[in-house]
């Protein structure tokens, strides 16, 4: 018997057992896949030599979390890397606007586009110091943040807080026409909204993207000196040193539960773990419900809030061994560790348009990653490693192209690939003549190299506003406690949602730490979503996906 099972050895499910160690519990980490790191690893796949960073890649919000910076990943071997410049943002017409975490350069870039923007842009970042160490404390604790929500109020002051409130709810696109008369710094705030299901026209969608241009402003967009993995490495380092266990090849086919709590878990190769204290899960939301938990344990308007679970949209992505650096026409993109391509606000709104659609878009919105340019590691000397992502529907019904059948078959890959290295060939004319070697990943791959990526979708369920805060994963369950007791929620499925910061595990831990208000807790959410029993044997329902 252990203390604590962890299912999952994702950065949440590692961080979740490295605090749980922390205090004393003896810790079990079991992963399904051969190596641990869910969506945080690397590997040679392109080509030998060229390091590959297999799903996330840039980590303003590890780097800024006060949870992965308790941990002192750094004397277990983490180490950052920094791009000269953040991020650019390249127009067709060769104007660029850029992200530097030098704020006079960053203000320079989007002042070229509209005079005063530059200033206005340095007035965000001065906010955004004033309000970021509350802010951030409040984003990555448990809902609700009382004590940081507080501060946070005391350091807005009541005029400001309502006029944060109205910022909370805005869209993107809105945002950006308020704050700025030129185009380059509202892109820069656009993209990166657009690094979540957001739509620059989508309520919620400006805090997204303020945050994002924010860290990227004030700490970057860095990366493990080696690749991903090697943040993965430290927080497994840690964990072993201090006697925690991890084991591979292990996945979880059930969770048992006698009384309402979760007392064991059980293995596909028919062994059971018997659980002391606690089990936290680092999978998806409906996966743990609905497949490891089973609907006859639990209440059934949570059966009902999950057929209802949005998940974001599908993602494909493509890895390339390039022998030289990316040949762009514009400037300002040779620096920068990301860089998005789409166009103008119009054109990321017709993408994102498209995708609501259902849509495969024709001219996709590409958010790229210069690998070496960040990390001179991760390949041989004037070449370079880079990626590019995009997002497809989860179902596709239709091609905007009209080239594509929709059901990702080796047509519809290879017609994909072209499509998405014509936009790169758009804007650095020779890129395809540099490529040594490239390896795709469509949403079923990335699904069977992590099932919490389950259809391609990378953020374990929607950023909207619908799911987010006290309705993520459903409503009433905002917190880490689920219905059973002894058994917590720690995925990117709970609050504060997706990004490799470490948060949901940390508050799941903290969550199971407090032991002895478990089952009151677990009880009342019972209590809360069905006004009285587990729903009956039998009774599950399959989440539905999309909107």
């Amino acid at each position: 018997m252990t203390d604590a099972v962890v299912i999952g050895a994702g950065p949440n499910g590692l961080v979740a057992a490295n605090l749980l160690v922390d205090a004393g519990w003896s810790v079990l980490v079991l992963e399904a896949q051969p190596e641990p790191g869910g969506a945080v690893r690397s590997a040679e796949v392109a080509a030998p030599g060229f390091g590959t960073d297999l799903f996330s890649a840039f980590y303003p919000l590890g780097i800024a979390s006060p949870v992965l910076r308790g941990l002192r990943l750094d004397e277990h071997g983490l180490r950052w890397r920094h791009a000269p410049t953040v991020l650019a943002h390249p127009l067709p017409d060769g104007r660029t606007a850029v992200l530097s975490r030098d704020l006079a350069r960053t203000a320079t870039s989007v002042d070229s586009f509209a005079a005063g923007d530059g200033r206005a842009w340095q007035d965000m970042a001065e906010d955004w110091q004033r309000l970021s160490p509350a802010l951030l404390e409040a984003l990555f604790s448990p809902f609700p943040p009382v004590g940081a929500g507080l501060r946070l109020l005391r350091a807005l002051g009541m005029n400001d807080a309502l006029r944060f409130a109205r910022f909370s709810v805005l869209s993107v696109r809105r945002h950006g026409s308020e704050q700025f008369a030129g185009e380059g710094a509202p892109l820069l705030l656009a993209g990166n909204a657009l690094h979540t299901d957001l739509a620059p026209g989508a309520p919620g969608s400006a805090v997204f993207g303020w945050l994002l241009a924010m860290l990227g402003q004030s700490v970057g967009f860095p990366v493990p000196e080696g690749g991903a993995g090697r943040l993965t490495d430290a927080l497994v380092a840690r964990l072993t040193s201090r006697g925690g266990r991890l084991e591979c090849n292990a996945p979880v086919s059930q969770i048992v539960v006698r009384n309402r709590r979760a007392v064991a878990v059980r293995l596909a190769d028919g062994r059971t773990v018997d659980v002391a204290r606690a089990v936290l899960a680092d999978v998806p939301a409906p996966q743990l419900y609905l497949d490891l938990v089973g609907a006859e344990n639990l209440p059934a308007r949570l059966l009902d809030d999950l057929s209802h679970f949005e998940w974001d949209q599908a993602t494909v992505k493509l890895d390339w061994a390039l022998r030289a650096p990316i040949p762009w026409r514009a400037e300002g993109a040779h620096g920068a560790g990301t860089v998005h391509l789409g166009g103008d606000m119009d054109d990321l709104a017709v993408y994102s348009h498209q995708l609501e659609m259902g849509q495969v878009p024709d001219r996709p919105f590409l958010l790229v990653g210069q690998m070496t340019t960040t990390d001179p590691t991760r390949s041989p000397a004037g070449t370079e490693s880079a990626w590019g992502y995009t997002h497809v529907p989860r179902h596709p019904r239709a091609d905007v192209g009209g080239e594509l059948r929709g059901d990702w078959g080796p047509d519809d890959r290879r017609r994909f690939i072209d499509r998405m290295e014509q936009q790169m060939e758009h804007y650095a004319p020779g890129f395809r003549e540099l490529v040594v070697g490239r390896h795709a990943q469509f949403p079923l791959d990335l699904q069977a190299a992590n099932q919490s990526l389950v259809g391609g979708a990378v953020n374990a369920g929607s950023a909207g506003l619908h799911q987010q805060l006290v309705f993520r994963p459903t409503p009433g369950l905002a917190r880490p406690e689920t219905p059973v007791a002894g058994l917590y929620l720690a995925s990117a499925s709970a609050h504060p949602g997706g990004g490799v910061h470490g948060a949901c595990g940390a508050n799941a831990a903290r969550a199971a730490l407090r032991s002895r208000t478990t089952g009151r807790l677990a009880l009342a959410a019972t209590r809360h979503l069905s006004g009285g029993e587990p729903a009956a044997r039998g009774a599950a329902a399959s989440p539905r996906s999309g909107a």
